[in-house]
């Protein structure tokens, strides 16, 4: 099978499944895309976003469908614990790194990186909803040393990828790190970022941020 991952790296949700695909050895074509509305891009992700894969001619949208199909079609290096239940805690804390933490604080990033404005009654809601979803999290996770216990999991594909983003994004927009009051999550990050896959992924997120701004600025009036 050939594996085509389309999207580009400036998106948390494309590096997440990068991350496994790397960590997994799967070998894999990346395909820069942009998330739009054409229909020839409809076709491919029904939502217009990315990432999506393409194999053999077939596509698959949404990362955690994706995510799943890869554990399956490519057993090596699991990033799932065998146990069934060890399996859904791990889908449990990427649920909530995902729509409790990244889905909110998304609602920054248009002022926080890409030189737009949000209301102060958006930063208000976020300033609520975000800490309730990082306790969350911190609950759930364990750090020992990776997010979800002694091996590495999915679960480090998604934290790895978001939380360093939450990091940015509220210092842009409320002047201090939500994520200061969780030393254990420094600690974290500083050691996974010694991981040559993250190293990897960093270096072409920086890259593709560059054209990303370019693409914007040739819209713009």
């Amino acid at each position: 099978m050939t594996l085509k991952l389309c999207g580009f790296a400036v998106s948390n949700y494309y590096n997440k499944v990068k991350m496994q695909l790397l960590e997994k050895g799967v070998p894999f074509e990346e395909v820069l895309v942009w998330a739009s509305q054409d229909e020839e891009h409809l076709a491919r992700s029904p939502r217009g976003k990315v990432p999506y894969v393409e194999v053999d001619g077939r596509t698959l949208a949404e990362s955690s469908a994706i995510c799943e199909y890869i554990e399956e079609a490519y057993p090596q290096n699991p990033l799932l614990p065998q146990d069934p239940f060890e399996r859904a805690k791990v889908r449990e804390l990427i649920v909530f790194l995902d729509l409790h933490v990244e889905l909110v604080a998304r609602r920054l990033y248009r002022e926080a990186f890409f030189g737009g404005k949000i209301t102060d009654e958006t930063k208000a809601e976020v300033g609520k909803d975000l800490p309730r979803g990082l306790k969350a999290v911190m609950r759930l996770a364990s750090f020992a040393p990776y997010v979800a216990g002694p091996a590495l999991t999915l679960a480090d594909c998604a934290a790895t990828q978001h939380l360093p983003v939450v990091r940015l994004a509220t210092k842009a927009i409320f002047g201090r790190d939500f994520l200061e009051p969780y030393p254990q999550v420094a600690a974290y990050l500083k050691e996974m970022g010694q991981r040559p896959t993250v190293q990897r992924i960093a270096a072409d997120r920086k890259e593709n941020t560059r054209l990303y701004a370019e693409k914007t600025a040739k819209k713009s009036p």
